[in-house]
């Protein structure tokens, strides 16, 4: 049996060689309550007391430690009441969550009588698995608390939850207060509710609460005790909380709890089904467990079966019900919480095409001012209906997304909803086409007196938004071109022209391009369906790598363009057809793209286009490289650069300017394929001065790439590598994958060896400009 307080107290006192009377001066303890406590007269002496006495008694950690632990295990305690606050059943089958249990476990090792209570917020969507995960943590840190553990709903998604004062007398019933024991007053059984979690080491959940107002009264101050709460608010207006956010599960721990729930048996006999249903339940755990149940209950179906019906959009919400458990029942208990502008936002952002999108476009359809959306969306998060990824955008999860387009379906008519996608197709294609041409020589920044939700001060703000939201204008350009809309889909696409360039790897321009050259041509515009065909001859070979089809594209905007008597299109037409023959790498299709750009040069002249002059001789210039013609090839890209540097040659500054810079890096190229590496390095510095004044990635990259190679000849190892890492910067932010590990490659052959260097000369391979 363990040692009494008193009769420690009295052996502490001896130990220390002391009298009732001078432990009594050194601790300030009075005499007669010492006699009591050796006595045991007097028991349970408060935790202030024995911390005086240890201090007079001079005692070490283990002896200071004993004889609080004694004096704890002697103060008299209530009984709890049996089952009250009883937590409920857990699950057999939980899955995954282990980060979150080691973290509740290192909290829950913190508890100490003199600290501060440790209190900690599950916080996350309906469904998500927070009272599954705080119910487990009930029963994986019971052996850390010995004086119980306690359950309470706080009930906050109902119309009326659980005030903190019925709260908090069933709370004190629990811990063994009797119901006429228990104050009236709040305040009151507050404060009985903190003196008694003061010296007990027991668990309190708190499930389901509301907000802050309802969760504050509840939380102890100090002592042994934890606190867990769970909520579909994040509840960051609670100071001094562990906040434990939720995420989905992963792919692998959904499969798993569907095998759990199942059985292994049906599991492993269609894993492919079972991973699309996780995929199809969107590794929420509440459409897993009520997709396992539903398995479990009909054993003639396997879950491929399952998957089928799931696959259906327009009812996999509704069919993820089993018994009392629903999806949709538990959405719509957040849903009804939202105030009513984030009611109406919620529904309609439903019909975003977007996988995120922002508060400008939630503005335009809920009809919000931009400070309303804003407090709307983060409204919707708070409940769990929204996801934030980063700052300034938000997404649904895709069974979220369902349930919104319910809702809209069910509480708009068609006319709302039509008006609404309307006026979100209108915004973004008024936005992209003046963001699109920020790019354009003849526009530049937006026109004076406009404006709109967004910001478009500058060309970086221009192309952050035409990337942000590119699946979003995409949509609207889909819809435009199937409501025939010709004249639109046109002019956005044009205002792309020369944003392309920049964002090359997108995947999209091929179809952007094709819509619009069916749209001009729909409209029986030749002029325009040429050049649109050129462009789209542009996406086919330097953005899907198909020179067929490029050329073929090409040929054909020649075609038109000759019926039209268009010289100028005539000369992009067999530009681009020349660009499209040299992804061959075959002598006869070089020689043709050779013959084709000194045609396009003398349509250009004919024209008097300068620019497209330019492109066409750089054409020529990399034509005669291409087939060995060196000299002749350097001996051109001299005579070019002189005619570009010529200020009667004409021309917008920038493009002009771009131009330079591709003679200078074709002037390289022949330098360094005749082994000539200082000059070659040194144009190709130049050349990136002028490439950098309009930037693109993969050209500038290109001739950092050589840059490095010509670098590596000259045995400038260090120099080398700086341009590679450049390069290979660029190219990931392009995601282009295979020249990035062509530029990784050329890293690797740099590291540092002993031997001496022999070096690989590789002979360049320029991109063709646009």
């Amino acid at each position: 049996m363990a040692e009494s307080f008193g009769t420690m107290l009295r052996s502490l006192r001896h130990a220390a060689g002391l009298t009732i009377e001078e432990l009594s001066h050194a601790s300030g303890v009075s005499v007669r309550a010492i006699g009591d406590m050796e006595r045991g007269t007097s028991r349970g002496p408060q935790r202030r007391t024995v911390e005086a006495l240890a201090e007079a008694l001079r005692l070490d950690e283990p002896r200071r430690t004993a004889l609080s632990d004694a004096a704890r295990a002697s103060r008299p305690r209530q009984d709890t009441a049996p089952g009250a606050c009883e937590p409920p059943r857990g699950v057999g089958d939980f899955t995954g969550r282990e980060r979150e249990l080691r973290l509740l476990r290192d909290l829950a090792a913190r508890t100490a009588e003199d600290a501060p209570a440790v209190v900690a917020a599950v916080s996350g969507a309906a469904g998500i698995g927070k009272t599954a995960l705080a119910v487990r943590a009930a029963a994986h840190l019971a052996d850390l608390f010995p004086d119980g553990r306690f359950y309470l709903d706080l009930r906050g998604m109902d119309p009326v939850p659980l005030d903190p004062c019925t709260a908090l007398s069933r709370l004190l019933n629990a811990l063994g207060v009797a119901e006429r024991r228990i104050p009236a007053d709040e305040e009151d059984r507050a404060g009985h509710y903190r003196a008694l979690l003061r010296d007990r080491r027991c668990l309190v959940i708190l499930d389901n609460a509301a907000n802050e107002a309802q969760v504050r009264p509840l939380l102890p101050a100090e002592g042994p005790a934890m606190t867990l709460i769970t909520s579909r608010r994040p509840l960051a207006g609670l100071e001094g909380v562990h906040q434990v956010p939720l995420a989905h599960l992963a792919a692998g721990e959904s499969a798993a709890l569907l095998r759990e729930i199942v059985g292994a048996e049906r599991a492993d006999a269609d894993p492919e089904g079972v991973a699309q249903v996780a995929d199809l339940c969107g590794n929420l755990p509440l459409a897993l467990r009520i997709a396992g149940n539903r398995l479990q209950s009909r054993p003639g179906w396997t879950a491929g079966h399952l998957a089928a019906r799931l696959g259906d959009e327009g009812r996999r919400v509704e069919s993820l019900a089993a018994g009392d458990l629903s999806v949709a029942a538990a959405f719509a208990l957040s849903y009804r919480q939202l105030s009513a502008s984030a009611r109406r936002g919620f529904r309609r952002l439903a019909l975003a095409a977007a996988p995120d999108f922002g508060v400008p476009m939630t503005a335009v359809l809920a009809e919000l001012g931009p400070d309303e959306a804003e407090d709307a969306l983060e409204e919707l998060v708070d409940l769990g209906l929204l996801q934030s990824p980063y700052p300034g955008r938000y997404r649904f999860h895709d069974l979220v997304r369902l349930f919104a387009r319910a809702r809209l379906s069910d509480e708009e008519p068609m006319t709302a909803q039509r008006q609404a996608r309307r006026r979100m197709d209108d915004w973004l294609l008024e936005v992209a086409t003046v963001a699109g041409r920020w790019f354009e020589p003849d526009y530049g920044a937006p026109p004076s007196g406009w404006s709109s939700l967004v910001e478009l001060d500058s060309a970086r703000q221009a192309q952050e938004w035409l990337q942000a939201e590119g699946a979003a204008w995409l949509a609207a350009l889909r819809q435009a071109a199937r409501a025939g809309e010709h004249a639109r889909v046109v002019e956005v696409a044009e205002a792309m022209h020369w944003f392309s360039d920049l964002w090359m790897h997108w995947g999209h321009w091929p179809e952007v391009f094709e819509m619009s050259s069916g749209a001009a041509r729909e409209m029986g515009d030749r002029a325009q369906e040429a050049v649109h065909l050129n462009y789209l001859s542009w996406a086919r070979t330097y953005c899907q790598g198909r020179y067929d089809e490029g050329e073929r594209t090409a040929l054909r905007a020649l075609e038109l363009a000759r019926e039209i008597g268009d010289v100028r299109q005539q000369g992009w037409a067999l530009t681009y057809a020349t660009w499209a023959l040299w992804g061959h790498d075959d002598r006869r299709a070089t020689e043709t793209g050779l013959e084709h750009a000194r045609r396009a040069a003398e349509c250009f002249r004919q024209a008097g286009d300068p620019e497209g002059y330019a492109q066409a001789m750089l054409s020529v210039g990399n034509g005669l490289r291409r087939l060995g013609r060196i000299e002749e090839a350097v001996r051109h890209g001299l005579e070019l650069l002189e005619r570009l540097r010529d200020p009667a040659f004409g021309g917008t500054p920038v493009i002009v300017a771009h131009a330079v810079g591709a003679a200078l890096d074709l002037l390289s190229d022949g330098y360094f394929a005749l082994g000539r590496w200082q000059e070659a390095a040194d144009h190709y510095r130049e050349a990136l001065v002028e490439l950098r004044k309009r930037p693109i990635n993969r050209a500038t990259a290109q001739t950092l790439t050589n840059l490095g190679r010509a670098l590596v000849a000259l045995g400038r190892r260090k120099e080398a590598r700086e341009a590679f890492q450049e390069a290979l910067e660029l190219y990931e932010a392009s995601a282009d994958a295979v020249r990035a590990a062509r530029v990784t490659a050329e890293l690797a052959r740099l590291a540092p060896v002993k031997t001496a260097l022999k070096t690989a000369v590789k002979i360049p391979d320029p991109e063709g400009a646009r």
